[in-house]
């Protein structure tokens, strides 16, 4: 796309099938970092990459060729498939379905990015499910309770 300029910040957050405690410190920075590069394979860059073991949270500065569903689709499918080819866990991993998906300015980029970074030190103090909802409010995002991330019955 010849002179086309763009910078699409989005924040991407999306969860393990049942909100289930499967990624393990032992090899989720193998997991970000093959993220990573599915991302980079999509012509986007990833800024940063973390979340806790039911969920993620990716920063990527968008290309333009390709929407943000085309690129969560590939990104689950793969690292799907990565974890259960590598036998990461016990029976079949799945990404929930649907995702979370955020738009930040340039100056913004810093304050989300130390944000993903620090996961592990905010998560006790604040649920998954607390986190999400914050971002739907925060982004005035209406949504239906039924198809919201659920907590594991």
């Amino acid at each position: 796309m010849a002179n086309t300029y763009s910078k699409i910040y989005l924040h991407f957050v999306f969860a393990v099938q049942n909100r289930m405690s499967l990624i393990t410190p032992t090899w989720q920075n193998d997991l970000y970092k093959y993220m990573a590069g599915i991302i980079s394979k999509n012509e986007h860059k990833a800024y940063c990459i973390n979340g806790m073991p039911d969920h993620v949270h990716a920063l990527v500065s968008m290309n333009p060729k390709q929407s943000p569903s085309d690129l969560m689709h590939d990104l689950k499918r793969s690292s799907s498939l990565w974890i259960n080819d590598n036998k990461l866990v016990i029976g079949r991993f799945s990404w929930q379905e649907g995702f979370g998906v955020f738009s930040y300015g340039n100056s913004q980029i810093p304050k989300i990015a130390k944000y993903i970074e620090t996961q592990q030190e905010h998560h006790p103090k604040h649920t998954f499910i607390e986190e999400y909802k914050g971002f739907l409010k925060i982004f005035d995002i209406e949504y239906d309770e039924r198809y919201i991330y659920k907590e594991i019955e």
